[in-house]
């Protein structure tokens, strides 16, 4: 099981802006900031994002590699994927596969594909066979 993902971002205001509007349909809400001169010398500052007692999405200022990441969030329903994509087409993303059913992985698999305003490629998904509907 992953237990957290750091994502370097160019503008670090502006990517916890989005990911605030685009997360918050999926129920990630929580937000945590770390500041780096409390960990070892050289921790970045980061700014977390969770849900459910967990912060597991931190961003922190770096490089961007674009496209070399993509991010799958979990989504419980069909709903949450659209509100999630929708979010996400308002605050800056570029479309990147609507929501729609990803037959070519299973029938019952919903996702809606973006890139972020760095380029870093998510996806919001609801998996029938793991949530009920």
């Amino acid at each position: 099981m992953l237990d957290h993902i750091f994502l370097s971002v160019s503008d670090v205001p502006r990517a916890v802006r989005f990911y605030e509007q685009v997360l918050a349909p999926l129920g990630v809400t929580a937000r945590l900031d770390y500041d780096g001169k409390d960990g070892p010398p050289g921790h970045p500052d980061l700014k977390g994002f969770g849900a459910n007692g967990r912060v597991f999405f931190w961003l922190r200022e770096g490089v961007v590699e674009g496209r070399a990441v993509h991010v799958g969030f979990v989504a419980s329903s069909k709903a949450e994927v659209d509100a999630a994509y929708a979010a996400a087409m308002d605050h800056g993303a570029v479309d990147n596969g609507a929501p729609g059913a990803r037959l070519h992985y299973d029938p019952d698999y919903y996702a809606a594909n973006v890139l972020d305003p760095d380029g870093y490629s998510l996806e919001f998904v609801c998996k029938k066979w793991q949530h009920a509907q």
